[in-house]
Order: structure tokens, then sequence, then C-alpha cells
């Protein structure tokens, strides 16, 4: 990715432990605490509302600007799978950072190691000054997904916190606090809905939390 956003912006990049793990309301939510703008690189499958349109109609502030995809795929599977069906091969080189001189979101697609082509996967998307904010979910499993995700990005030396999101699962998260040591922004609960409401309010919960970061 191009760096093309002023030195006093902060790039904040939301990855999951796996797929429906919560990563867009996230992403709506850090976004409206922050009023950054946005970017979802890739997208795959669900055009007509897509995880940008989902974040937008989410987010209320004025300041926030929804940036458009490099990619847009068809089909809702792994990038380099739903990237061969529509006849094209992903391009790092051709995912740039857009210009902006606001903090910006980038939202990832499924976790950390998903294929964007025969080399690269998501991680490959994520620069040495983003900080990293992994999305958790409990299931059954999930503490071994949400362990490998933090430890690989720690050894890459990024700064990495956690949104758990979900009804709380104390052992689960006293768990994953205790073996990685990371900030914990907060967690979302299972609600009936999200509207823009909703997530003011969990934007101003994680407000102190998440201006840490920049």
């Amino acid at each position: 990715m191009s760096k093309e956003v002023m030195e006093s912006s902060k790039k904040i990049f939301i990855t999951g432990i796996g797929t429906d793990v919560g990563k867009t309301v996230a992403s709506a939510i850090v976004v409206e605490a922050l009023q950054a703008d946005y970017f979802k690189p890739i997208q795959a499958g669900d055009l007509e509302f897509s995880d940008t349109d989902k974040v937008k109609q989410l987010v209320s502030n004025s300041a926030s600007k929804f940036h458009p995809n490099s990619y847009a795929l068809k089909t809702p599977m792994s990038p380099h799978a739903a990237a061969d069906i529509d006849g094209i091969t992903i391009e790092l080189d051709k995912i740039e950072l857009p210009k902006t001189d606001n903090h910006i979101v980038i939202e990832g697609a499924g976790g950390l190691l998903v294929p964007l082509n025969e080399e690269d996967t998501i991680l490959d998307l994520i620069d040495s000054d983003y900080n990293v904010i992994v999305v958790s979910r409990h299931y059954l499993g999930s503490i071994n997904h949400t362990l490998m995700t933090i430890w690989i990005l720690k050894e890459q030396g990024f700064n990495v916190s956690v949104i758990f999101n979900g009804d709380e699962h104390k052992t689960t998260e006293d768990i994953i606090k205790k073996m990685t040591d990371v900030t914990v922004i907060g967690r979302i609960n299972d609600e009936p809905y999200f509207d823009t409401m909703v997530i003011k309010e969990y934007a101003a919960l994680f407000s102190d939390n998440l201006k840490s970061l920049v």
C-alpha cells in the first residue's frame, strides 16, 4: 500500500479471527468514535449493499468519508477465489491507501491469513505503522484462533488491541488477556439491532481506549 496520508493521522486496521465475527459493526464504532474515514480494500460479494454501505449507514458524524474499494468482487468467497471467478488477479500494488488528512479505518476481509492471490494474504495489506484491532467472537475454537491471530501480529511488531463481540464469556476473555497482554478496547454485546444511536453509544463507551491509539 502506498503511504499518502499525513504523518499526524493514524491508520487503524481491523481484522477478525475469522468470517462473520463482527468486523463491520466494530469498524462503524471505531469510525464514529474517531470521526475517521473508512476504507475496505477488498469487497467480495454483497455488492448491492457492501460493507462500505453498511458502515456509512451506521455512522452519523459529518466528518467521515467513505472511500471506494480497490477491488469489488462479485462472489462471497475468499478474495483469491472470488477474483479468479471474475477473471482477475488481486495485485497489492493496485491497492492504494486513499489520500486523506483524517484518521482512517481499514477493514480486512475474513481472517488474517485469508489469501488474496497465490502469494499474499490479508496480513500483507497491513503496513508497519498501522495499529491493528482484532475482533474476537466466542465460539468453540475461538481461543485458538484469537491467540494465533494476535501472536502472528505481535511477532510482526504491530501494536495490537482487541474488541470482543458477543455476550461475555469471562474465562475465554481472561485467558486471552493473560496470554497476550493486549489492550481490550471493549465488548460489543449481542444487540437486537444496530442503528446510528446504538453505534454512537458504543463509540462513546470505547472513546477513551480508542483515542489512546491516535
